[in-house]
C-alpha cells in the first residue's frame, strides 16, 4: 500500500521524490519516455492530473504503468479525472479556501464511486500558497492563497487539517509559481503536525528541493520545471535522496 510506503519512509527518514505529470503537456511519445525517464532516475511517487486534463486519463495511466513500476496516484483536479487503472488517490480537500465544493461537495459527489473503485484513498489537506503569481489552480479553484508572510495562518490551517482527521498536509504554490513555499511556512506547519507533510510548486532547482526538504518536507512534489527541462529529473531526485 502506497500509504505504508510513506510511513516506512518517514519511519527511517527518507524523503520521497515525486513527479507531478500533467497529461495534456504530452504526447504519447514524450510521456513514454518521461515515465522512462522517472524509473531510471529512482522517483518514489507518481501524481497524475490537471486543471482541465483534455486526455484520456484511462490511457495516460496505461502509458505510465506500461513504461514503470513505480506507484501512481490521482492527483485530481475534478470529478472527470478518476480511473481505476491508478493505484491510489490524494482525495484532496481545499483548506485554505472557502470553496464548499474543494472543501466536501465535490467529495460527496465522487464518493460512491471512489468506494466501488479498487483506488486507495490518501485524505489530504490541501493548502494553497503564494507563490508570486496567480496560478491555475487558483483560478480554477476560485479561491485565494494563503499569503506567503502569513506563516501563522498556513500552520493554524494544518492544525485544523490534521484534527479533522486528515492523515496529510500538502503545502502547494502552484504549477508554475515564481517563488516555491516560504521555508518559514514549511518548518511551521512540520512542527506543529504529527502527519506527513508534502510539498510542491515553484521547486525548479536541486537547490530548492534541499531547501524544502531541510525544512521539514517528507514528499517534493515536481512537475513544471520537468515538462520545461526533462533531462534535470535525475538531479532533482538524488538532491532530495541527498538531503
Amino acid at each position: 500500500m502506497i500509504s505504508q510506503l510513506i510511513s516506512h519512509s518517514i519511519s527511517i527518514n527518507k524523503k520521497l521524490f515525486t513527479l507531478l505529470i500533467d497529461p495534456d503537456q504530452h504526447t504519447t511519445e514524450s510521456l513514454t519516455n518521461l515515465s522512462k525517464n522517472a524509473d531510471e532516475s529512482g522517483v518514489d511517487l507518481i501524481f497524475v492530473g490537471g486543471s482541465l486534463l483534455n486526455n484520456d486519463i484511462d490511457k495516460s495511466f496505461e502509458l505510465i504503468k506500461k513504461n514503470t513500476n513505480i506507484p501512481a496516484l490521482l492527483f485530481p483536479g475534478s470529478l472527470l479525472q478518476i480511473t481505476n487503472k491508478a493505484d491510489g488517490i490524494l482525495l484532496l480537500s481545499l483548506i485554505s479556501g472557502r470553496n464548499p465544493d474543494l472543501l466536501i461537495g465535490n467529495h460527496v459527489i465522487a464518493s460512491a464511486r471512489i468506494k466501488r473503485s479498487n483506488l486507495e484513498v490518501l485524505p489530504t489537506g490541501y493548502i494553497l500558497i503564494e507563490g508570486g503569481k496567480s496560478t491555475s489552480v487558483e483560478y480554477m479553484s476560485n479561491t485565494k492563497p494563503i499569503p506567503a508572510e502569513k506563516i501563522d495562518i498556513a500552520v493554524a490551517t494544518a492544525m485544523a487539517g490534521e484534527m479533522l482527521g486528515l492523515k496529510y498536509i500538502y503545502l502547494e504554490a502552484g504549477s508554475g509559481a515564481k517563488t516555491s513555499i516560504n521555508i518559514k511556512i514549511i518548518k511551521g506547519v512540520k512542527e506543529n503536525i504529527s502527519i506527513p507533510l508534502i510539498v510542491g510548486g515553484g521547486i525548479k532547482t536541486p537547490n530548492d528541493v534541499k531547501i524544502a526538504v531541510n525544512a521539514g518536507a517528507d514528499i517534493i512534489v515536481v512537475g513544471n520545471v520537468i515538462e520545461q527541462n526533462p533531462e534535470i529529473l535525475p538531479e532533482l531526485v538524488k538532491a532530495c535522496q541527498n538531503s
